[in-house]
């Protein structure tokens, strides 16, 4: 750790108050440029594709002679460059600030977002796939683009960590979406925007989601799932299988086995969505949508 302020005490309030904040120039130029050649790499292992993989999640207009993907699964994991930007100085910094001095990865994922077709995601809250036993969980957006008000960017209601956890069913299934009639506030909802090399944070309970990109730029996201150290997943161990396992999402602190236990509205997202594999895919059986799509070419 460097000791350098990273995040200032208006910034932490402003996380506490709306759910979400802005951190620009958390990375470097030259941090940016070793993200997006390393996802040039995974991107093109797209190619001659004609189904999703464990690593690869493909856009509905993909042809395997013309690769398009919209998300790749677990960079954390799968990437020694995302790996260690994970555990830059400045990104624990402010982690640190925001959930205290141990943390762990219990989840990662890159949203394309690709230029004139990039996919939607509805309206959800990420509370509603991972609740833990307390909600000091939170969602960085590393920016490797520019994210502006026409390319897709994210939309977040503030305030709304604070309130109810929203069905993400239907019916009697999981379906990773709220429906939006349910949501009173989504008008009041506003653009997370930054250049490339800034960083938001979203509770873990913030409303949000964010509508195609029909510009002529792509919006690629980075989105490292954090969890405060005594903040324990109620599905177990879920992708990390052992104690050991476990042990290594840690980023800073070691692990404990007293989990930290506050009262908040937990929905589990069970019985399972039929279909699996990524949130674009339990969303699209969702019957009522926010955000429209135009066909691709």
């Amino acid at each position: 750790m460097t000791g350098e302020t990273v995040i200032s005490a208006d910034q932490v309030q402003t996380y506490r108050d709306k759910g979400y904040v802005v951190v620009e120039d958390l990375f470097s130029a030259e941090d940016v440029q070793e993200m997006k050649t390393a996802l040039d790499t995974l991107i093109e292992g797209a190619r001659g594709l004609s189904d999703h993989t464990n690593v690869i999640d493909l856009e509905p207009s993909h042809r395997s002679d013309a690769p398009r993907v919209r998300r790749i699964k677990e960079p954390f994991l799968y990437d020694d460059v995302f790996n260690r930007m994970a555990r830059h100085p400045r990104l624990l910094s402010v982690l640190t600030a925001l959930l205290g001095p141990t943390c762990r990865m219990h989840g990662s994922k890159i949203n394309l977002k690709s230029a004139e077709y990039g996919s939607p995601v509805e309206w959800h809250q990420d509370w509603a796939f991972y609740p833990h036993t307390n909600d000091d969980v939170l969602a960085v957006g590393v920016m490797l683009d520019d994210m502006t008000e026409d390319n897709g960017p994210m939309l977040c209601v503030p305030g709304s960590h604070k309130g109810p956890t929203y069905d993400h069913h239907q019916d009697g299934r999981f379906v990773g979406a709220m429906d939006p009639d349910d949501c009173p506030d989504l008008d009041k909802a506003e653009m997370i925007l930054g250049r490339a090399g800034a960083c938001s944070f979203h509770h873990v309970r913030a409303v949000h989601g964010s509508g195609q990109n029909t510009s002529g730029r792509d919006r690629r996201l980075l989105l490292y799932q954090v969890a405060a150290g005594d903040a324990w997943d109620l599905r177990g161990f879920h992708k990390a299988g052992t104690w050991d396992g476990y042990a290594k999402t840690f980023i800073q602190g070691e692990p404990t086995n007293q989990p930290r236990l506050v009262e908040a509205p937990v929905r589990l997202p069970y019985p399972e969505p039929l279909k699996g594999g990524s949130i674009y895919e339990s969303q699209s059986v969702a019957r009522k949508k926010y955000f429209g799509t135009q066909a691709a070419e």
